[in-house]
């Protein structure tokens, strides 16, 4: 593993981090305000490129939705935007991104980040962002490891010009404009 991609992994981890606290809104992605697990893992994704890669379109809040048969939307995304982690690889890495489904032949339908000590980052219905084991449960429900791409590689990434501490839990990112 390349030095560059263990620092995205931990530094998507740090981000993660950031949100934990946060209370559990469907389909919101505001640090300390509220996100669902989609809106966590599109924080972490802004603290380290900016702006998110693609429009979300609207989604249920509940496992038991299904999609089109032959589409896995969340599965697919990651796909687009993620890097698929080596299927040989057991143990999740520090800033992996996890999915889940209910069911093996059901889609993926919830998302963590991984702390890579047996650990997962996530939000889900009645409780803020937590920092969980990853137990046997989820590890059996898991259907996909994907790790954020280094910086650079992605198109939608803009190297951050400075950080700005607005207060101990906000910043702002300034980015130079071409």
């Amino acid at each position: 593993m390349s030095a560059m991609r263990r620092d995205m992994g931990i530094a998507a981890l740090g981000e993660a981090r950031l949100w934990l606290g946060t209370p559990y809104r469907h389909q919101a992605s505001l640090r300390g305000i509220g996100c669902d697990c989609l809106g966590l893992l599109r924080g972490v994704w802004r603290g380290l490129y900016g702006a998110e890669p693609e429009a979300v379109p609207p989604y249920s809040g509940t496992w038991a939705e299904s999609a089109a048969p032959g589409t896995d939307p969340l599965t697919e995304a990651a796909a687009r935007h993620l890097v698929p982690a080596p299927s040989a690889e057991i143990a999740p890495r520090a800033g992996d991104v996890l999915l889940f489904a209910f069911r093996r032949h059901l889609p993926a339908r919830h998302c963590a980040i991984a702390t890579g000590d047996g650990a997962m980052i996530h939000a889900h219905d009645g409780a803020c962002v937590a920092e969980v084991a990853l137990t046997g449960w989820w590890r059996r429900h898991r259907t996909g490891v994907f790790r954020f791409p280094e910086a650079g590689s992605d198109p939608s990434y803009e190297e951050p010009v400075a950080t700005v501490s607005l207060t101990p839990k906000t910043s702002m990112t300034l980015r130079t404009v071409s």
